[in-house]
């Protein structure tokens, strides 16, 4: 977005007056380097370009557009490379690959070998690397590997460069996950931001304290007129408020040291103007003498602190929330747009699972890549982009660059999942996928079924463990049976469709497909499956024989009677409803005598919408309540309550515009809650942030705790900040935090989790309580750049409504200590759900001619539980790119925040390893060799002994057993051989691969 932190002003505001006198070549000395003893004043040339914000991507690159935005990308590096390649001295930094690598592809051979050599010499340097600037608050933390690594592996494969330095100047706010896995991890020395709170930097600067040595994890631990022709010669005057300037700036900085980012959004499209000012001021500042001005980069600029030997000040935590001004916190961001946030999520998990099947079918055997997905992932980390402050003609965009992706690694699956189970020399099966099941619509399921033919469903798991979990299907019959690969009954249940189930799918089908459903559907098919780690396993759903069917779920409605509760759950967990209030009122875990009082409502806050006094309203980056308002129910509480051998469901109608069902399985200890909200209505006027509460009487002394970027959980303590003396202008916004994961309260006693599918804000208001904003739909802009409204629509045959809302959170009480297994278990499902694919049965004997069963892992082994594969790829070079991860941080559970290991043989069974490499997280570099080149900062108060920092051994190369530290990632490329005429396991009846 605009507004980046920039010095260049010292530049601008004079008018070039020219009065027809003849003017001289001058030739200007920019060659300066570091002059020792002096004040160096480091000029990083620089472009800060969002890959989509105003406009899409291709608009800022192509120029398209302009009566937006006079931005054109491909100008700017024309330009850039020119100005370069005319000055040996000058300098050029670069961040944003998505841009640079269309402009590097359509230049020719020629201009190509010279701007390798700009990079060579350190003319122009890749800073940050990534595909993007990507956010760093609503993002997750595989996405943010796999976009940074994208761009790494360009830069390494065209340049042979590996970027040094951090370059996050845009993000609003900036988290641990970033400090210590996408800086120290990827190799980098430095990170450079600028967004912080108000208040932090006020006191930072007075403490000289705007530099830091950042621990992020617990576990790892204008124009200046010097032709005196000219009437308006002014070059002293502008050397002297140079000077002034970088005093000023030494006075809150530390060392003789100072960097001027010259630069901002989209700057340099007429680069030798640019440049041409820069010469003059490091050749008349440098006349001068008073201070020394370079060009330089971030890294030289690094190199140049690092020499001081300075001892700087240690930073833990993170910097959110982000305020950059009274009653304006940038907290809204973390809830908007939740439908796109939801899409990247769910898009996400897919990619990962796509990689997976292409790798375990073998790429060889596939012409159909997961590129275009990756691509569309990797700019939707923008920090313009996921976090929900783009215009919606951009939202669109990211979207459907989304879905193309989607459905190219739609087809991957579903052809190496037909490759997988097809028996040697049969003909392989056509299976098809329901991207649309979250509405009801999965025409397989369906369609096959009332014809009276057998369906089909195969089951992945992209976790490296086996899962026990019920799905669940629309289909149009209500005599069904479900039998697993070995033509065993599986216990099944069928349960209405609701009648709000049935409006989201009609308005949607309407909406995106342009037609209602040739089918109608009655139920939902729940049965359970068992699936084996990093594999599959097959059932078969057919009309049900005479003895033999689905149960169909008890149904009934409760209303109204005085101190009486219903309850719900066939297994250890049980919840208490109150009939007379229809609220939620007690959890009971008979397994672990875990008993709580527990609430959950839905309120809202009405949108500031600003005053002349105080203009700032609430928007899509700024969260400011206007009030909170309770939702209370339109006619009388009553709760519709299901009942089955599987699971039990309460539906509630709080309002019209929500509808909420929660889900007790009869083998989870946790609530499921599944949402439906909107339209939001706006007809009073008033925008509004439709929020969620969970509340226990724990007594949480104002603590809690949210993930960051899906890792490290940190400690939150209500109206405190750990940097400094916090003043709260906004009670309730001051207190928000991105939450991507989980967020929990303690209270000595016992654990309340909550587990969210998609970014979103949350807090803990009140002791006792979680908060959860789910939706925001907004009538006023914040001012901030983005120029439109968040009110988000959607139109069907020139109907439009505003945008509906459906999504899951999950809810645990534990006894004290023994959260985090439940947390970081689940939380891996949820980002890595099963992944369904569909075919009708050819005749009865689909089980004998298909492989019905599979586990890419070697016979019986998976993955310890405190470990996930969060990378599994086949590369182009035919190399395999794994990444494993400990999910657990240091103390965090007493059994799993432990050294566990990985034994790789298992992990390729019937492949030779011929060579494991172990590289930086974004796999650019050999670790090894990265770490001999890292800076080693020191740090002020050195007499308290850092907590020991524990690391996995290297890999021998023998035994091939991966040490995995707590919070430990490790990467790693396998050089692979396939053994000829080998199977792939006893799991996969006879599969032979060649």
């Amino acid at each position: 977005m605009a507004n980046s932190t920039t010095l260049i002003s010292i530049l601008m505001g004079i008018f070039l007056l020219f009065f027809g006198a003849k003017s001289d070549y001058i030739a200007y000395n920019n060659s300066a380097k570091i002059v020792l003893g002096k004040l160096n004043v480091h000029l990083v040339p620089h472009t800060h370009d969002d890959v989509g914000w105003l406009k899409t991507v291709d608009q800022y690159y192509s120029g398209a557009n302009n009566s937006i935005r006079g931005a054109c990308v491909q100008n700017v590096l024309d330009s850039v490379i020119s100005a370069l390649l005319e000055d040996e001295n000058r300098k050029f930094i670069y961040v944003e690959m998505a841009f640079f690598q269309r402009w590097w592809r359509q230049q020719s051979p020629k201009l190509k070998e010279k701007v390798k050599e700009l990079v060579n010499s350190g003319q122009l340097e890749f800073i940050n690397g990534g595909m993007c600037m990507h956010d760093e608050a609503t993002t997750h933390y595989i996405d943010l590997i796999d976009q940074t690594t994208l761009g790494h592996q360009f830069i390494k494969n065209e340049f042979g460069q590996m970027p040094r330095v951090g370059w996050q100047i845009d993000p609003f706010g900036h988290s641990a996950v970033q400090a210590y896995l996408l800086g120290a991890e990827v190799g980098f020395d430095s990170l450079y931001f600028a967004r912080i709170d108000y208040q932090d930097r006020a006191k930072r600067k007075d403490e000289k304290t705007l530099e830091v040595v950042w621990r992020g994890s617990r576990s790892l631990g204008s124009t200046a007129q010097d032709d005196p022709l000219l009437f308006d010669y002014n070059v002293q005057e502008r050397v002297n408020d140079f000077v002034d300037a970088a005093m000023s700036q030494a006075n809150v900085t530390r060392t003789k040291h100072v960097m001027w980012t010259m630069g901002e959004d989209f700057r340099y499209q007429y680069a030798n103007s640019w440049f041409r000012q820069m010469d003059k001021f490091i050749h008349y500042v440098n006349l001068d003498g008073r201070v020394n001005a370079l060009y330089s980069t971030p890294s030289i600029y690094t190199n140049a602190k690092y020499a001081m030997n300075e001892s700087w000040p240690v930073k833990t935590d993170d910097y959110f929330p982000y305020a950059d001004r009274v009653n304006a916190y940038w907290t809204g961001y973390f809830t908007s747009r939740p439908a796109f946030k939801g899409y990247v999520r769910v898009t996400s998990g897919y990619y990962l699972a796509a990689r997976q099947l292409e790798f375990l079918n073998g790429r060889s055997g596939s012409l159909l890549k997961t590129e275009k997905l990756a691509n569309a992932l990797a700019i939707a980390q923008h920090h313009d982009a996921v976090t929900g402050t783009e215009r919606q003609h951009v939202a669109a965009d990211y979207t459907m660059r989304l879905h193309m992706g989607y459905v190219e690694a739609e087809k991957v699956i579903s052809s190496s999942l037909s490759s997988m189970t097809n028996t040697h020399g049969k003909t392989e099966t056509s299976y098809e996928q329901c991207p649309l099941l979250n509405i009801s619509y999965c025409p397989p399921s369906e369609t096959l079924l009332s014809n009276g033919k057998s369906l089909v469903v195969v089951v992945y798991n992209p976790l490296g463990w086996n899962r026990e979990e019920v799905i669940q299907i629309p289909v149009s019959i209500d005599e069904v049976i479900v039998q697993d690969f070995k033509g065993r009954e599986v216990e099944s249940q069928l349960l209405p469709v609701t009648k709000s189930s049935l409006s989201i799918r009609n308005d949607h089908l309407k909406a995106y497909l342009g037609k209602p459903s040739d089918t109608v559907i009655k139920y939902w098919l729940a049965f359970q499956v068992s699936v084996p780690p990093l594999g599959f396993s097959t059932y078969v759903v057919s009309g049900a024989r005479a003895g033999a069917r689905s149960v169909m779920s008890s149904a009934f409605t409760v209303q109204g009677e005085v101190n009486s509760t219903v309850e719900i759950g066939e297994g250890n967990l049980k919840l208490l409803y109150s009939v007379d209030g229809g609220k939620l009122a007690q959890y009971i875990n008979r397994r672990n005598s875990v008993s709580a009082v527990v609430e959950q409502s839905y309120s809202y806050y009405t949108g500031f919408s600003g005053t002349d006094e105080d203009p700032q309203a609430s928007g899509a980056y700024v969260f400011r309540s206007n009030g909170s308002f309770s939702i209370k129910s339109e006619g009388k509480d009553s709760l519709t309550v299901m009942k089955g051998p599987l699971l039990d469901e309460v539906h509630q109608h709080p309002t019209s515009w929500i509808h909420q069902i929660t889900r007790v399985y009869k083998g989870k200890e946790h609530a499921e809650i599944e949402f439906t909200i909107g339209p939001i209505p706006i007809d009073d006027g008033a925008g509004k942030e439709i929020v969620t509460q969970i509340k226990t009487t724990m007594n949480t002394n104002g603590t809690f705790y949210t993930d960051s970027n899906g890792r490290d959980f940190i400690k939150r303590i209500r109206d405190h900040r750990a940097d400094w003396d916090l003043e709260v202008s906004q009670a309730i916004a001051g207190n928000y935090y991105p939450i991507n994961v989980g967020v929990y309260v303690e209270d000595g006693k016992k654990e309340l989790s909550v587990l969210v599918d998609r970014a979103i804000g949350g807090s803990s208001i009140m002791d006792g309580q979680i908060e959860l904003m789910l939706h925001r739909r907004l009538l006023h802009d914040d001012s901030r750049g983005v120029g439109e409204v968040l009110n988000e629509t959607v139109c069907a045959f020139d109907d439009c409504k505003g945008l509906v809302i459906k999504g899951k959170y999950f809810i645990r009480i534990d006894p004290i200590g023994e959260g985090a297994k439940w947390r970081r278990s689940v939380g891996q499902e949820i980002y890595s759900p099963l992944i369904l694919a569909f075919a009708e049965q050819d005749g009865d004997d689909w089980m004998s001619s298909h492989v019905p069963t599979f586990s890419g892992f070697a016979s019986s082994y998976s993955l310890p539980d405190n470990v996930a594969i969060i990378t599994l790829q086949e590369l182009d070079n035919g190399k395999v790119l794994l990444r494993l991860a400990h999910l657990y941080e240091t103390g965090e559970d007493k059994d799993l925040s432990v050294m566990t290991h990985v034994e790789l043989k298992k992990l390729f069974p019937n492949k030779n390893i011929n060579k494991v490499i172990e590289t930086s997280l974004s796999a650019n570099q050999e670790r090894a060799e990265m770490e001999k080149k890292k800076l080693v900062w020191k740090v002020e108060d050195s007499s308290e002994e850092e907590t020991k920092v524990m690391r996995g051994g290297l890999v021998d190369p023998v035994e091939l057993v991966v040490e995995l530290a707590p919070m430990e990632i490790r990467t790693f490329l396998v050089d692979l051989e396939y053994i000829k005429n080998s199977v792939f396991n006893n799991s996969t009846l006879g599969k032979v691969r060649n």
